[in-house]
């Protein structure tokens, strides 16, 4: 086995890091920080907040600019980007295959947990989520500037895991088979349908469960233990393996929380519709479910 191959298997599993372990190594260059906050509704805050201030020595990561693609009006809000211009992004700023990249944001993680999902997705292991993200990073009174850090060439070969997606055509012919469960990981009066304040139709796919992403965070927005998470998963799947659970919500986003929490749980297998409902709610022939 070659160096980085060990050093990317030893990081395999480990989905999260502490604000210790993070402060810990600040100045150590195989470590590589990405800023992720964003709001939903307004675009414009991610930005402002990392000119602020943010974690030392950390980059940027736009959700719109560099964690999605071109939108064509039937891929969702927030369709996935080519693996390659991800990779090249990664590769920018100094990411190489022996790099430790934690990402935060301060909601949660669902916006990290995007850049940890998708680096799996393109066969990169080394990604993590910040536990508790900028809230706690801060609250614990640890080192934050407005500097942006100098970018340093890097290189991410793609590997792409196509295992980890799925198709709105797979969703569509699930609606008959039944063979794998889908989860919607938005707040419960979008799922019901009651309200609807981004797509164009209200409700959810047919068949899928609920569980709102921020089921799985303590107050202090960490991710429950891997106990407390498996509990909870399993009550809600019941039989279900995990490789026959499908993860979405609006866009591809708060749906990467859920994966997150199985993985954590040792649920492995799970997958993503990235499209989610905002892809599936493009086209009126795909049945709608409210209630």
């Amino acid at each position: 086995m070659g160096a980085f191959q060990a050093i990317r298997r030893s990081y395999d599993g480990s989905m999260l890091v502490s604000t210790t372990e993070l402060a810990d190594h600040l100045n150590d260059p195989n470590w590589v920080i990405f800023d992720c906050r964003h709001d939903l509704t307004d675009a414009s805050k991610g930005p402002a907040a990392y000119a602020a201030a943010h974690i030392q020595g950390a980059f940027r990561a736009g959700v719109d600019a560099d964690l999605s693609g071109e939108k064509t009006g039937h891929n969702g809000r927030h369709p996935l980007p080519e693996p390659e211009a991800f990779a090249a992004f990664l590769a920018r700023h100094g990411v190489a295959e022996k790099s430790r990249v934690v990402a935060y944001d301060d909601v949660g993680g669902q916006y990290a947990a995007r850049l940890w999902w998708m680096a799996r997705w393109i066969g990169f292991a080394g990604a993590a989520v910040l536990d508790g993200g900028w809230g706690k990073w801060t609250a614990e009174g640890r080192a934050v500037d407005q500097q942006v850090p100098p970018q340093t060439a890097g290189h991410v070969e793609v590997r792409l895991d196509g295992a980890l997606l799925v198709s709105t055509a797979e969703v569509v012919r699930n609606l008959a088979t039944g063979k794998k469960v889908v989860v919607d990981a938005r707040a419960p009066e979008r799922y019901r349908g009651e309200v609807e304040p981004l797509d164009r139709v209200a409700g959810h796919i047919p068949g899928a469960l609920n569980r709102v992403f921020k089921l799985n965070l303590h107050d202090d927005l960490t991710l429950q233990s891997p106990q407390e998470l498996k509990a909870a998963f399993s009550e809600l799947l019941g039989s279900r393996r995990a490789d026959e659970v499908v993860h979405q919500c609006g866009s591809g986003i708060t749906a990467c929380v859920n994966l997150l929490a199985m993985e954590r749980a040792g649920l492995k297998g799970s997958k993503l519709y990235a499209g989610s409902w905002s892809e599936w709610s493009s086209d009126p022939a795909r049945s709608v479910a409210t209630g």
